[in-house]
């Protein structure tokens, strides 16, 4: 079955948006690496490298591969999950929380109606939402964190959307953590690797959400402490058990292999690591099949 309800499932259609489309030229880095928060200067060459082989692994798995064009966004564009969510009703655009993003969704749009790709609507203002606090737990579930960039306004337009499709909406209450300017979101801890596998950090996990978990029958990967930071918890399904991670977190992808998983690692030095985005925050995909 084909759906766009699923954070698991074999990766069928996904949007890109290249290193060189998103970071353009070492001019518009240096203007906006600082203010964007990045951890130093991204190095295009090596960014360009990084990504070609990065989307090489969904040209291998047979997917139709989406690559938004270069437009007048930040390079945070690259992060594309982030603009809009996917469903089986159409797109739902965002309005990003950051507000250094907020032309992003519009790229995404002009990019869906060039391409005939179904929009059902967008969050509005006072609503902001992000793609990075939507997570997929089943085809009817979605898990909906509450954050500095996903606030109350923009769950309550998502639950009009979905709710009367039939869509169940949970809302997670996430902690301040480092603050409004982190990038802090609810698939920072949990990527779903399968229909009851996922990987998660608890110590950031409200009780009830990893409880509710576990009573859907997950079973939980734990990343450690020490990996949390180098996204050892970002792990992007690429199909049930076949995942990929930013390389860097051998306990991790120690601990993926020991519940099964294949791991891939990608070196992701310039576009995850300085960003802190890794392959979840990269892709926006749009169907998979389960």
């Amino acid at each position: 079955m084909k759906t766009c309800h699923s954070d698991y499932g074999l990766i069928k259609q996904v949007i890109l948006k290249p290193a060189e489309s998103a970071f353009e030229s070492t001019e518009k880095i240096a203007s906006e690496w600082e203010e964007l928060n990045y951890l130093s200067p991204v190095s295009l060459s090596k960014a360009k490298e990084e990504y070609s082989t990065f989307q090489q692994y969904f040209e291998d798995l047979g997917a139709e591969v989406h690559l938004l064009p270069a437009s007048k966004t930040s390079l945070d564009s690259i992060y594309c999950r982030d603009a809009a969510l996917a469903t089986d009703f159409g797109i739902i655009l965002c309005n990003m929380g950051k507000v250094a993003r907020r032309t992003e969704p519009l790229a995404i749009e002009s990019y869906c109606n060039k391409k005939g790709i179904r929009i059902l609507g967008k969050i509005e203002a006072p609503g902001t939402c992000e793609g990075g606090d939507m997570c997929w737990l089943d085809e009817k579930t979605l898990a909906v964190g509450h954050t500095y960039r996903t606030n109350l306004s923009g769950i309550k337009q998502l639950r009009n959307f979905l709710e009367p499709r039939g869509i169940e909406v949970i809302q997670v209450e996430l902690p301040h953590y480092k603050g409004p300017s982190d990038v802090f979101h609810l698939m920072s801890i949990i990527s779903p690797l399968d229909k009851d596998l996922a990987m998660v950090y608890s110590p950031l996990m409200p009780i009830y959400f990893r409880e509710e978990l576990i009573k859907r029958g997950f079973t939980l990967v734990e990343c450690l402490e020490d990996e949390f930071d180098s996204m050892g918890c970002n792990v992007l399904a690429l199909a049930p058990r076949t995942c990929l991670i930013v390389k860097g977190n051998p306990i991790s992808v120690a601990r993926l292999k020991e519940a099964g998983c294949q791991v891939i690692e990608y070196e992701g030095h310039e576009i995850s690591q300085k960003g802190c985005g890794g392959p979840t925050c990269l892709t926006r995909p749009l169907e998979r099949e389960i």
